[in-house]
């Protein structure tokens, strides 16, 4: 008996090595649990044995345990890169039509040929999809899919407004809107010009032409003619009415032949802006003018023939000091130019939130949603079946996956640029080696002496 004792004792000790062994040889291996084995004794006895002098049959290795502690944060520069603190992991599958979930704490993630963010072994990631603005369209495990990087470009925007705010210079002479021609620079008073974009995301440069009104019936009155890449448009007024310049109040250039339908700046004595007259001069309650549709000439390319693009002086009377155009003694000086049109952007960056929102910025100023990575957790950790590649499976043991959101509930938060090391205490483990190897030599030791004891039993004569 003391044969088995012994022989059980060793082959706890070579199941206690070989476990600090796998621990130790992965103190490098990314999102690592490391494992611990728990032993038992081993006491077999029948109902009318005498329990007072029973020894026991040695020991048993009752489970090898994996310890899910959290890993130290490594830092990296590669946004694909992920950890979690807390709790939770990862879902992958081996193809992207497959169901076939596996788990992992690593979080080594790059993209594919066809840009998948897949780990190491090419196990696509899982995400939820979500909304344009970002919320999970679902948090259910059956209805992830693959996360993928989208290789198109950001959709373009055409312009539909000008912001623009400006000062008029009060001691500039008057001249005579008849003679006003857009490539001579002495029949206006000041030009300035913004980049706008059409429906293609294709540029186009808007010009402003300024020039003060040489009606002595009228004072502190600025005319306002736009032009598209050198061709004169019409302002028109919010009914879309007066857009011809025989039938406008306010025109330019009838003169020269470059007839446009014009609107008027007007300012107070002391410089203060009171409105802007459309065409047919009246005053819009927006303070705003529009012009023309674009198409039938100016925009040839295909793009939205329909698009106008409205210009926005700024007059908000419920504002103290309102940001608005003015006409004082200095020089002509342009505040703001801002117009909303984007033109067709690329992929110039990657951003994982810790919500594991997903979202991908161009080069256009823009940034969209694509996809939030998916946790699952579950009801007990240690009963999950390991895998190679740092990777476990579902149990029956470990309880059904449960997905959800990174931050939310129970689940732990996503760090982009960073990995999860293993969790092996690497001076523990070399102290742990030592224990299972003397635990080793004391038990060939036993054996050893029941062998020798054997020995004289077989000797006796």
């Amino acid at each position: 008996m003391s044969f088995n004792i012994a022989l059980s004792g060793v082959a706890a000790a070579q199941k206690d090595l070989d476990v600090t062994a796998n621990n130790i040889a992965n103190v490098n291996t990314v999102g690592f649990k490391e494992s611990r084995a728990e032993f038992g004794d081993v006491y077999a006895s029948s109902l009318l044995a005498g329990g007072d002098t029973k020894v026991g049959d040695g020991v048993i290795t009752l489970e090898v345990a994996q310890q899910f502690s959290q890993g130290s944060l490594q830092f990296t520069n590669t946004a694909l890169d992920l950890a979690i603190t807390g709790n939770g992991f990862f879902a992958t599958v081996p193809e992207i039509t497959s169901r076939d979930y596996s788990f992992t704490r690593a979080g080594q993630f790059k993209l594919d040929s066809d840009n998948f963010v897949v780990n190491s072994n090419g196990d696509n990631l899982m995400g939820f999809p979500v909304n344009g603005d970002g919320s999970s369209a679902s948090v259910a495990l059956s209805t992830t899919v693959p996360v993928r990087i989208p290789d198109s470009s950001g959709s373009p925007q055409k312009t539909s407004e000008v912001d623009i705010r400006m000062n008029l210079p009060a001691n500039e002479g008057v001249k005579d809107p008849a003679q006003f021609d857009p490539d001579d620079p002495l029949t206006y008073n000041a030009a300035t010009s913004v980049t706008v974009y059409d429906s293609l995301g294709d540029s186009h440069v808007m010009t402003y032409y300024f020039v003060k009104d040489n009606n002595p019936a009228v004072q502190n009155e600025w005319y306002i003619a736009t032009a598209i890449d050198g061709t004169l448009t019409d302002l028109v007024n919010s009914d879309g009415s007066d857009s011809d310049p025989a039938t406008a109040t306010n025109t330019m250039g009838t003169a020269t032949g470059n007839d446009v339908a014009a609107a008027k700046l007007q300012f107070s004595a002391g410089g203060d802006f009171i409105g802007i007259q459309s065409p047919d001069g009246i005053t819009p309650s927006d303070f705003k003018i529009t012009t023309e549709a674009l198409g039938g000439g100016i925009l040839t390319n295909g793009s939205d023939p329909t698009q106008q693009i409205t210009v926005d002086f700024n007059l908000n009377p419920a504002i103290a000091t309102p940001n608005e155009p003015t006409q004082f003694a200095s020089s002509f000086e342009v505040t703001s130019l801002e117009q909303d049109g984007l033109p067709v952007g690329r992929l110039t960056g990657i951003d994982i939130g810790p919500d594991g929102l997903v979202r991908a910025t161009f080069s256009n100023g823009t940034s969209e949603p694509i996809v939030r990575v998916a946790l699952v957790r579950f009801s007990n950790e240690q009963g999950l079946i390991q895998e190679s590649n740092t990777q476990w499976k579902e149990s029956i043991t470990s309880g059904e996956a449960l997905a959800g959101e990174a931050t939310t509930g129970t689940f732990g938060e996503i760090n982009s640029s960073a990995l999860e090391q293993a969790n092996v205490n690497l001076t523990t483990e070399l102290i742990d080696l030592i224990i299972a190897q003397r635990n080793f030599q004391a038990n060939s030791r036993a054996l050893e002496v029941n062998n020798q004891l054997n020995q004289t039993i077989l000797n006796i004569r």
